[in-house]
């Protein structure tokens, strides 16, 4: 009997040697293996040998030549299985080598394509650029900027909370201002900063709104800053970034953290007036809070929406679109 195991053990490996695909893999597990296999049906003749010692030492060989059966066909069912990952890999490789000077290639998104031309009309004028983290103590986001706890000017923006700290003290910016009080507290004056940035609003979404929209704000503190420095960098800016045919005005508005305030708004050649943002000169109160002497120091900041700049720019009619990734659309820009 060992003779004959030994015959049907090697006659396995030769099939399974000679196995090409997992298929036949599969199909040799049965038939080596399974109950009806030729080492499975030699377990049958071991009540037929007669001493116990012939039974111990067939039991021992049959059961050697089984396990080294399973050993060579799961040795031969991992290389065939690398072999055919390999070849489905080959069939699916795709080219993705970088052609710098090919046509077509991608592009900055059409508000990222804003921001970039904001910050180099702004550092042409002699400006710095300032950054500043997303999330905020309630202490800068609002208290800071002359905005206490009761203050009404709270509810002009509906506030994202982050759970974090005491209920209420940590929250998703509502604008670009706090980073003005960082730089008040890091940069000693004269400054002459902006600061572009996301910011996030709980409001609902339409043609000219969003959630989370982006921002860029100006901050100027030196000696001797009046209104008419402001009105006079407003119009430069206009005169840089939309061209020679668009011209600026002043109108008087409300917010906490400037007074006097306004609201400036751009003509177009046709005659069009549209408002574009904020300004003012900056609060006592809002000095302070930067660790500045009111009475040393003045200045003006102004801020608005760069993605309203971008759907001016390029007449777009809903904001959303900015955002829908349609390829149709983006690749206009």
């Amino acid at each position: 009997m060992i003779s004959e195991i030994t015959s049907a053990r090697t006659a396995a490996e030769q099939s399974i040697a000679a196995a090409s695909t997992l298929d036949e893999i599969r199909i040799l597990d049965t038939d080596l293996l399974g109950k009806k296999s030729p080492l499975a049906l030699l377990k049958t003749g071991l009540g037929k040998l007669i001493t116990v010692d012939e039974k111990k030492a067939a039991g021992q060989a049959l059961n050697e030549a089984m396990l080294a059966v399973e050993k060579v066909l799961n040795a031969r069912r991992v290389l065939l299985s690398r072999a055919e990952r390999e070849v489905q890999l080959a069939a699916e490789a795709l080219d993705l080598t970088e052609h710098f000077n090919a046509p077509g290639r991608g592009k900055a998104h059409i508000v990222t394509q804003a921001w970039q031309r904001l910050e180099d009309v702004f550092v042409g004028l002699g400006f710095q650029v300032a950054e500043g983290p997303e999330v905020e103590t309630d202490w800068y986001n609002f208290e800071a900027l002359n905005m206490p706890p009761s203050h009404p000017a709270r509810s002009m923006h509906d506030t994202f909370y982050v759970d974090h700290g005491q209920p209420g003290s940590t929250v998703l910016r509502t604008h670009t201002s706090p980073v003005q009080i960082r730089v008040m507290q890091n940069v000693a004056p004269p400054i002459y900063m902006i600061m572009p940035g996301r910011v996030f609003r709980n409001e609902t979404t339409d043609a000219t709104h969003l959630a989370v929209f982006h921002q860029i704000e100006g901050l100027v503190i030196d000696r001797g800053i009046t209104l008419t420095d402001l009105a006079g960098t407003i119009e430069a800016f206009t005169q840089a970034f939309f061209g020679p045919g668009f011209t600026s005005r002043l109108r008087p508005s409300y917010f906490p953290f400037t007074e006097p305030s306004a609201e400036f708004d751009i003509r177009t050649p046709k005659g069009d007036w549209l408002e574009l943002g904020g300004c003012g000169m900056v609060h006592p109160n809002v000095l302070r809070a930067g660790g500045l002497d009111p009475e040393e120091w003045s200045g003006f900041a102004f801020g608005f929406g760069i993605d309203r700049m971008a759907k001016e720019r390029h007449g777009v009619g809903d904001v959303r679109e900015m955002y829908t990734n349609d390829i149709r659309f983006i690749e206009q820009f």
